[in-house]
């Protein structure tokens, strides 16, 4: 089940969503799923945990640069 609903929410987003939005965001999946490990006590905190959590965020900012560091107001092209 878990795995089939994630295909059909990431089908879903694909086709109905922002690809650059989802392509950034995917990158907090194993950030999530290793901090609710860490909190579950299924595993333990240490240096390595806190550099590969600070290497997926980097990992997601420069995916999502362009999101982030885009100017504030756009202007429309037109085509004329």
């Amino acid at each position: 089940m878990p795995g089939g609903g994630a295909f059909c929410a990431w089908d879903f987003g694909v086709k109905h969503g922002d690809i650059k939005v989802l392509g950034s965001a995917s990158y907090a999946a194993p950030l999530f799923s290793t901090l609710i490990l860490v909190a579950s006590g299924a595993g333990q905190a240490d240096w390595r945990i806190a550099f590969a959590c600070i290497l997926i965020t980097g990992g997601g900012v420069l995916a999502a640069k362009d999101l982030l560091f885009a100017p504030a107001c756009r202007e429309e092209k037109t085509d004329k």
